[in-house]
């Protein structure tokens, strides 16, 4: 992959010596997770999208869930030891994140934040979120992710 292409999450993961497998799709701009796991032609329940919460005093939280399923607020607050969460609004994102919509992902970030994936990703050797701007994916060890940030597996969907 050209140095020019690479985004922070990439960069993140090369420093910290996580191996991952970067795949890019042409796209013109956002649609929903599905659709854009479609189009990159990867399975959807391996691919997992980033949701980035606010809990109380502020404090963000990132999540990672199956594209294609919901989250529930009330296990994701267990599970990072919050007694509730709401959904960060898409027009914060970058300012707290440093990633537009539909490139998010749970590494990279401005700052780290407290991460926790749906057990789900446990399932799989490899899953994919995305590769830190609209139009790529990383495929990655989702064990690999968790040790270099800290991040917790747990029950995060609506049942």
């Amino acid at each position: 992959m050209a140095k020019s292409a690479k985004t922070n999450a990439m960069r993140f993961l090369e420093a910290h010596g996580v191996a991952f497998t970067a795949r890019t799709y042409a796209c013109d701009a956002f649609v929903d997770g599905v659709t854009m796991a479609q189009k990159a032609q990867i399975p959807a329940e391996r691919t997992f999208k980033t949701l980035v919460a606010v809990a109380t005093a502020q404090r963000h939280v990132a999540l990672a869930i199956p594209v294609a399923e919901a989250l529930d607020l009330k296990k994701a607050a267990v599970a990072v030891g919050e007694k509730s969460l709401s959904l960060l609004p898409a027009r914060e994102l970058l300012a707290v994140t440093g990633y537009a919509r539909g490139g998010c992902t749970v590494v990279g970030m401005k700052r780290q934040l407290v991460t926790a994936f749906d057990a789900s990703a446990l399932d799989f050797a490899t899953i994919f979120l995305s590769g830190g701007r609209v139009g790529a994916f990383i495929e990655v060890d989702p064990r690999d992710i968790a040790r270099v940030i800290g991040a917790t597996f747990a029950d995060l969907l609506l049942a």
